[in-house]
């Protein structure tokens, strides 16, 4: 489609494309209305932790392409990293557009479109940002369809069916929407903002259907950042630093281009690398290299806890209310310290990418959940303007934060223009585990004091984290939000509480930290839940009692209270657990989702063992169930892997682990039965990706403390 400027009509084109930036009813945006709903949404919760607000695209999109058989290709802006997101998307389309399940299919956008997204795939954003998008432009053209099928029909109101355009009077009278499309007639986006199909009508949102992306991965056909090839294409490595820090003083090529196989040696400022025409060959090459390195001192990740435990006193507060501290002056106070360590994000997939520098040009196919971004940070790496860089997101072989920003492109750009080659760069394992950012270590300090009644009157949290989300915001911003808000995230509590203080404090630290699953959500959830139920213990209260009572009288308020029972009722909370056995219970709201877990844990000799987990899960409205149902399950099992075992441990300077062998991850053999019950409280999708996982490791550790008597404070618990 062309826009008219004039009269800001579309033309389609008979190849079919439908939808693109249209102006109806006083403004409405169509086909690119990714920007304004998405924008207002994350602005409001952005200080809550729900990451990058979407910026506002400017330039017609194209969201719809009917194929002439009648199937409705979707172009995707959101990245396939697993957790379905292609199918709950493509399911608010094939709702509008009154379309089966089986005539739509999805086709990833790139960088530069047919849609761009600069915000990138993160936060659980994905469905609730684009619901009401995504449905607008498929109503509208639905309608589109519909008004020009009644035309050509000879009606004055049609009926939409399985991609039909249908007489009403005489249902044999039809036209299809494929043989629509192909017509060369004046489209016209309708004056009225179309309507959009009311809930008791939905027949695909809230439906379970088959995902859309299982079919190339169970035959082996979908393509992952470290399958990308193109002919000709070359493999890259890159020297790393032996220690965090460390810069690179000198490089030379030494004997690595007489090693057979070796295309180029790459030196610049900070940076050697090598192109050889296997990966193998060009990782051993690196051994040939001159390098001299800048070390910084050493350091241990006691180091960091140590740095951590005394900046906690300041921060910024992120809750306030009441006089929290004036309250805890005197009288009995209960306090305790959570922390928890530093931990990988252990991608089945590390990072990969590859980069084709052409003179006028440069595309790339990259394992990323930014595109729009990647594309920006690979044009500052080749001084070009980003509007000539194309990234291509491929499959991903597990996000979890870490596929914001691929280093991994950006070298391979390095390389590629230095040869004039397209080129592929795939980290090993050790380079994913020892140059990657991490999730960061924090400490939690409470205090809090009880009534008579075993109410809390007052509670203070003193929070310190590593960087989560600082280092993707300009210095100017880092100063207005005065801590990083994706570090605190889960740390605010929603219990009513008269007099309450939560403050942040953000500490840089000697090693590269970021984003990892849900942010600062489980780790802050378990210091806060932990903590609650120490306190409803030193108040002789049931542990759900205790967080049903102090529940604020809202609609939070309700929906927590109706999770919290429900999750009870599947656990038979109350009623004696197996011998040997112990149940625990917590809950959080994140994304507006509200989510509570039960876990029942016992020992096996001296290993620690979950044996069951029932979940509770309220995320307003799910469009998927199962999807949202697996979300919640993977969720668990990451928690869990966190909760028991993993911790990223340094000596001097440099991260110990450099394979699975000293990074042990929750295996088939540890992983619990899992129950999950899917809530609606609404008709508006709340996020799924990362806050099911929130609970988990407080009701883990509760669980422990009700068989042991023992509170543990910090993680890893087995």
């Amino acid at each position: 489609m062309k826009r008219d400027a004039r009269t800001q009509r579309w033309r389609m084109t008979r190849r079919g494309f439908l939808i693109g930036l249209g102006i109806v009813g006083g403004g409405l945006a169509l086909g690119a209305t990714l920007g304004l709903p998405a924008a207002r949404l994350a602005l409001a919760d952005w200080l809550d932790g729900a990451g990058f607000p979407a910026s506002m695209p400017k330039d017609p999109e194209i969201w719809f392409a009917i194929q002439p058989d009648g199937r409705v290709v979707m172009a995707m802006p959101k990245v396939e990293m697993g957790q379905g997101v292609h199918t709950a998307l493509a399911q608010l389309a094939a709702e509008e557009l009154g379309v089966a399940w089986e005539q739509i299919s999805v086709t990833q956008s790139s960088s530069i479109g047919p849609v761009r997204d600069p915000a990138g795939t993160n936060a659980s954003f994905s469905v609730m940002g684009l619901f009401p998008v995504i449905r607008e432009t498929a109503a509208t053209l639905r309608e589109m369809l519909r008004a020009a099928g009644a035309e050509q029909l000879g009606i004055a109101q049609a009926e939409i069916e399985q991609g039909f355009v249908i007489d009403p009077a005489n249902p044999a009278r039809r036209i299809g929407f494929g043989e629509l499309a192909a017509q060369r007639r004046e489209w016209q986006a309708p004056e009225e903002a179309a309507p959009l199909t009311p809930p008791d009508r939905w027949r695909m949102i809230g439906q379970p259907v088959p995902r859309l992306d299982l079919p190339a991965k169970v035959r082996g056909a979908a393509i992952y950042g470290y399958d990308a090839r193109v002919e000709g294409m070359l493999y890259g490595a890159v020297a790393r630093p032996p220690r965090l820090g460390a810069k690179l003083r000198r490089a030379a090529p030494g004997t690595a281009l007489s090693r057979p196989g070796v295309v180029q040696v790459v030196i610049r400022d900070g940076f050697a690398g090598v192109v050889a025409e296997s990966r193998l060959t060009a990782y051993a090459a690196l051994n040939d290299l001159e390098l001299e390195w800048e070390l910084p001192p050493p350091f241990t990740h006691q180091d960091l806890e140590e740095r951590l435990a005394a900046q906690a006193g300041s921060g910024t507060p992120i809750q306030q209310h009441g006089d929290a501290t004036g309250a805890l002056r005197g009288g009995q106070v209960i306090e305790a310290t959570y922390r928890t360590p530093l931990a990988a994000h252990a991608n089945l997939e590390p990072q990969a990418a590859l980069v084709d520098v052409q003179p006028d040009r440069v595309r790339a196919w990259v394992s990323t959940q930014s595109p729009v971004q990647v594309a920006s940070s690979i044009a500052a790496t080749l001084g070009r303007s980003a509007d000539t860089v194309e990234v291509t997101p491929t499959y991903l072989g597990g996000g979890f934060g870490r596929k914001l920003l691929i280093t991994a492109a950006n070298e391979a750009a390095i390389l590629s223009a230095a040869t004039g080659k397209p080129v592929h760069v795939g980290w090993t394992r050790t380079e994913e585990f020892r140059h990657s950012y991490l999730r960061p270590p924090t400490y939690a300090a409470f205090r809090a004091a009880l009534d008579g009644q075993g109410n809390i009157i007052a509670l203070e949290q003193r929070h310190a984290s590593g960087n989560v989300l600082f280092d993707f915001i300009p210095a100017p911003l880092r100063w207005v939000f005065g801590s990083d808000f994706g570090a605190w995230r889960g740390a605010r509590l929603v219990y009513n509480i008269p007099n309450l203080l939560v403050t942040s404090q953000t500490v840089e630290l000697p090693v590269p930290t970021g984003p990892w699953r849900g942010l600062g959500l489980l780790a802050n959830v378990f210091a806060v839940e932990s903590f609650i139920d120490e306190l409803a213990h030193a108040a002789g209260s049931d542990p759900l009692e205790f967080r049903l009572r102090h529940l604020p009288d809202s609609e939070l308020g309700q929906r927590l209270r109706t999770t919290l029972l429900a999750v009870a009722e599947m656990a038979g909370w109350g009623q004696p657990a197996p011998a040997g056995r112990a149940r625990g219970i917590a809950c959080s709201v994140d994304m507006h989702t509200v989510a509570a877990h039960v876990a029942e844990v016992g020992y096996e000799g001296d290993k620690l063992r979950v044996y069951r987990v029932w979940a509770a899960v309220d995320p307003g409205l799910a469009i998927n169930p199962n999807g949202l149902a697996a979300q919640t399950e993977g969720g668990i099992m990451m928690g869990l892997s966190a909760t028991l075992f993993e911790q990223v441990t340094i000596s001097e300077g440099r991260i110990d682990a450099g394979n699975f062998d000293r990074y042990p991850l929750l295996t088939i053999a540890d992983a619990p039965e899992v129950a999950v019950q899917i809530l609606r409280s609404g008709d508006q999708p709340f996020g799924g990706g990362e806050p099911p996982m929130g609970p988990i490791a407080a009701a883990v550790n509760n669980a422990l403390f009700a068989l042991t008597g023992e509170r543990k404070r910090q993680l890893p618990l087995g």
